[in-house]
């Protein structure tokens, strides 16, 4: 027998499937990714709308997504430590549950109170799943393919943001936003199915063992990763949330989708890019991610009075932020060792901490300076971002990575 065929032999179709990554399983992740930032953004699409039929102003409606995020950050932390011993499909589907019951209630609801309490049980419902997600993804892929399942996990992130809010919009101007919102209810229920059929199961912490918080914020490299993503959050919010005041304060109030989609699949583009590449180059996609962030903020203080440096600006706005949440998840992660699901849940309470003080930072900043503020605001922060980074090149984000 020759050396080729004893090789052939002995690879093996479960050593074949070990170089694979279970896309059906990771789509199913991506999706529910995808429900749970839709859902959060969905009120900013068809807010006139819903304040005219609960009858409250659009600002009061407004705060339905700060109190969503609120929900996320109040319970990220204690929920992933309370439930570290149930099973990973179980508490999955439990979470994704959560949002069909949110949804449903929040498109039948004629009273504003009853629609915050399905907007905070939606925020719960995401604080859980989202401290769960990137680590799911990881534990499904040998370790050279951990970042690239985190990305495609991750690109639910911008579809939902580029398409799902946009669509989301039309469905609210064509049915009514109640329609909207029992979609996402339908689209839950289907995922749910999914899940059952191709995401694998996965025991949680033997014997309900949960982790202390505080030792995983002493593990080296945890905090370092955990002050960039509040700070990276927070310009991009700041930004983002503000993006159609930004935009009309330019005289393109009516390129607001266009300039959206251009974001959009300049992020999808940044995902490919981070999936393929973070396994060997971490650290360098991430000074990469803050650099082109930084410099869009800058092209659209300085020369935004024209649409063609605005277009650009929002094409390298989404080269550098499309593929963070990946980049960061991944990082947390790899800095977080056993502690990792404590090390996620911590992301992910600052993560809405950030997105919640985005809005009211960006309000204060458009009442006192006006629109022309954000990109400001935004070149300043990424500088302490970009600092983190390369000082926590041993841990963090290191020059190699420990799977390296």
């Amino acid at each position: 027998m020759s050396t080729r065929d004893l090789h052939i032999l002995l690879d093996s179709p479960s050593d074949r499937r070990r170089d694979r990554l279970p896309m059906a399983a990771l789509l199913a992740l991506s999706t529910a990714v995808f429900i749970t930032s839709l859902t959060e953004t969905l009120p900013a699409g068809v807010l006139p709308a819903m304040s005219g039929d609960l009858g409250v102003g659009e600002s009061a409606m407004g705060q339905s997504v700060t109190i969503y995020a609120i929900g996320s950050a109040l319970t990220a932390i204690p929920l992933t430590a309370a439930t570290a011993g149930v099973p990973r499909k179980r508490l999955l589907l439990a979470a994704m549950a959560g949002f069909a019951l949110a949804n449903t209630v929040t498109a039948v609801s004629s009273h504003y109170p009853l629609t915050m309490v399905a907007r905070l049980l939606a925020g719960v419902a995401a604080g859980l799943a989202w401290a769960l997600l990137a680590g799911y993804a990881r534990q499904m892929a040998p370790v050279h393919l951990q970042g690239k399942a985190i990305a495609v996990a991750m690109a639910g992130i911008p579809v939902a943001l580029s398409l799902g809010v946009p669509a989301g919009t039309f469905v609210g101007d064509a049915l009514g936003w109640r329609a909207a919102f029992l979609l996402m209810t339908g689209l839950t229920v289907v995922l749910l199915g999914w899940i059952v059929v191709s995401v694998p199961e996965y025991a949680g912490r033997r014997g309900g063992e949960r982790e202390p918080m505080l030792r995983a914020l002493a593990v080296p490299g945890v905090a370092p990763v955990l002050w960039v993503t509040l700070v990276f959050v927070l310009a991009h919010t700041v930004l983002y949330t503000y993006v159609a005041t930004f935009l009309d304060h330019v005289d393109m109030a009516d390129s607001t989708d266009l300039v959206l989609l251009t974001f959009g699949a300049a992020s999808l583009l940044s995902i490919w890019v981070v999936g393929v590449r973070i396994h060997r180059q971490l650290r360098a996609l991430t000074v990469a991610s803050v650099l082109l962030v930084a410099l869009a903020a800058a092209l659209l203080a300085v020369v935004s009075d024209r649409a063609a440096p605005v277009y650009v600006a929002a094409a390298l706005w989404g080269l550098g932020w499309g593929g963070v949440p990946t980049l960061l998840q991944t990082a947390v992660g790899d800095a977080g060792g056993d502690f990792a699901d404590s090390a996620q849940a911590m992301l992910v309470t600052l993560w809405n901490v950030a997105m919640a003080a985005g809005g009211v930072v960006g309000g204060v900043l458009l009442g006192v300076i006006g629109a022309q503020a954000f990109p400001w605001s935004v070149l300043v922060l990424m500088v302490p971002v970009l600092l983190i980074v390369l000082v926590a090149r041993a841990h963090g984000f290191p020059v190699r990575r420990a799977t390296d």
